[in-house]
């Protein structure tokens, strides 16, 4: 019969309601405390969380990022070698060619590499031509690591470091290796904090840069950009004026009077000198007065030249 809750299956229904047993820990889970409060710092939606956020970002921006160059170099000539080895060049092996003439320059860097716990392997000198591609080495070699590349907000820290108003040297497109090494060189020996160079197109601390430095370029950074006037334009938010040598300048090097403050100074490529872009951001442009009708001087020389005045102003 419907409604017959006695039949096999059925289920019997209550209407009456009875009282819930327990509470399942909820009411005593829901007057427990929730803890100390977060820090602003630490609430997801918080402006403070935001704010470190991105001083955080920041802070990255500003670490020291190396790049290295893709494969190892060699060292070659008995000068460069030596100078290598004075100035704590990072070197994977020493080579000498046998027979090779025993004078004072060898002698020398015999000494420095037992000092540094250098092996000195004697190889045929047909086989250290094979080795460094090239027979003026004079019967000496070193071979160093891939060169290890700043980046160039390392070089104004290293100005901070020192208390010192920032001197960066960016070099536009120079392709010439020797011509980059002398660059370096003088960027030591007058003081600057460091060399800017692209990392297309241009010439590379290369075993012919490191040569030509004589060992300056363990002494000073050398950095990478991917875009010289976008590094430039970060130096002019920076505080730095930006300075190219160029024939035909606003003014001459002895009038110059930006020398004694922060400075980027921005060398031109062989030839062309500087590119049009490049020109366009520099803050001002400076020529080196020559007496005689030189077309133009090299730009390791001009290099030179104007860090030694610069070197004078800030003296």
């Amino acid at each position: 019969m419907p409604g017959n809750s006695s039949r096999r299956g059925a289920v019997q229904k209550s209407n009456k309601k009875g009282a819930t047993v327990g509470s399942g820990g909820q009411r005593r889970r829901g007057l427990e405390g929730k803890g100390p409060t977060p820090k602003a710092k630490d609430r997801p939606y918080h402006k403070a969380h935001k704010a470190a956020k991105l001083a955080d970002k920041s802070a990255a921006k500003r670490a020291p990022r190396k790049r290295s160059s893709s494969e190892a170099e060699w060292i070659i000539g008995r000068n460069a070698v030596v100078e290598a080895l004075r100035e704590g060049v990072p070197v994977n092996g020493v080579y000498v060619a046998e027979g090779a003439e025993r004078d004072g320059r060898l002698r020398e860097a015999f000494l420095l590499a037992a000092e540094l716990g250098l092996s000195v392997l004697e190889v045929a000198k047909p086989e250290l031509d094979r080795m460094t591609g090239f027979n003026g080495h004079q019967g000496l070699a070193v071979r160093v690591p891939a060169y290890e590349y700043a980046h160039p907000d390392d070089l104004l820290d290293a100005a901070e470091t020192a208390g010192q108003p920032p001197l960066v040297v960016v070099v536009d497109h120079v392709t010439d290796p020797r011509n980059l090494g002398a660059i370096v060189r003088s960027a030591a020996a007058f003081g600057a904090h460091g060399v800017v160079i692209p990392d297309r197109r241009a010439a590379g601390m290369t075993a012919a840069a490191w040569k030509t430095s004589a060992g300056a370029a363990a002494r000073i950074p050398v950095a990478l950009t991917v875009n010289i006037s976008r590094t430039l334009k970060s130096y002019q938010e920076a505080g730095l004026m930006v300075a190219g040598l160029d024939m035909g300048g606003d003014v001459e090097l002895p009038g110059f009077e930006l020398g004694d403050g922060p400075l980027a100074l921005v060398v031109g490529a062989e030839g062309g000198g500087l590119s049009r872009l490049v020109a366009e951001t520099c803050d001002q442009i400076v020529s080196i007065p020559m007496a005689n009708a030189v077309e133009s001087l090299n730009a390791g020389v001009a290099a030179s030249v104007a860090l030694y005045a610069i070197a004078q102003a800030r003296a």
